[in-house]
């Protein structure tokens, strides 16, 4: 599979090419890990279709999806997401293994999962796999039980759940330099009106959901105020759209 990149220089890349080298563990800021959002939606800004994306996301879009995985020292994602997308171990093959390390990173990413309630079934693959490390960021003062993952949490203090505290902990704690924050709409809406994301990777799918009580890519009300993108680039792949977006920080 390829995609057609769009200037400044048009050429033929591979997803593998593509999503190599983007180096955010040098672009952190001291307090907290360097992130970024990557997110699929329709044409008409559809997140998902049925609570889950498999319908409007394609192998090229996987492929992007995956390798975006190999950048980052951990991957983020709310338990919404988790739940429906039934989360198993985070790399499938030793070749992404591989070339994490050649990123000069841990041939596995760290699992971290925002769930405020700890509602999270047990039973989920990445719950049961003995290799994998997952960090649950919580309100709750609760555990989960019968998992045979390696699970930590983190603990927010306040009340409401304020997730800026604990990005600052996972890069203190953990030494978590970049991450690769997977969604969804809900998790995304307490990130961006806090300055939280610095890139966002977005894939357009040539379909049209409809329906008025779909979720866009940031849940609930509107947000405090316009938050502005810089594009980066920008590829094709058919009909689909692949965009990388710099937020820009006021």
């Amino acid at each position: 599979m390829a995609l057609h990149r769009l200037g400044p220089e048009n050429a033929q890349i591979s997803p593998e090419e593509a999503i190599s080298g983007l180096g955010w563990a040098d672009l952190a800021p001291p307090d907290r890990p360097y992130m970024a959002l990557n997110m699929v939606s329709t044409a008409d800004g559809k997140a998902a279709v049925q609570g889950r994306t498999v319908a409007i996301s394609s192998k090229t879009d996987r492929a992007v999806f995956h390798n975006l995985r190999t950048q980052a020292d951990a991957v983020m994602a709310g338990a919404g997401t988790v739940r429906s997308e039934r989360y198993g171990p985070l790399l499938k093959t030793d070749e992404l293994r591989a070339k994490r390390v050649r990123e000069g990173l841990a041939p596995d990413p760290l699992a971290v999962i925002v769930s405020g309630r700890l509602d999270l079934p047990v039973d989920m693959p990445l719950l049961q796999d003995p290799s994998s490390r997952v960090v649950v960021l919580t309100h709750s003062h609760g555990e989960l039980s019968g998992h045979r993952a390696q699970v930590e949490y983190l603990r927010a203090d306040a009340d409401p759940f304020d997730l800026r505290p604990l990005m600052r902990r996972l890069r203190e704690d953990y030494g978590v330099r970049s991450i690769l924050c997977e969604g969804g709409p809900t998790l995304n809406a307490s990130l961006l009106p806090y300055g939280l994301v610095d890139e966002l990777f977005l894939t357009i799918s040539p379909m049209i959901a409809g329906g008025a009580d779909a979720l866009t890519i940031v849940a609930g009300v509107p947000l405090p105020e316009l938050i502005e993108l810089e594009r980066l680039w920008a590829m094709e792949a058919g009909s689909e759209l692949y965009l990388r977006y710099r937020i820009v920080q006021r």
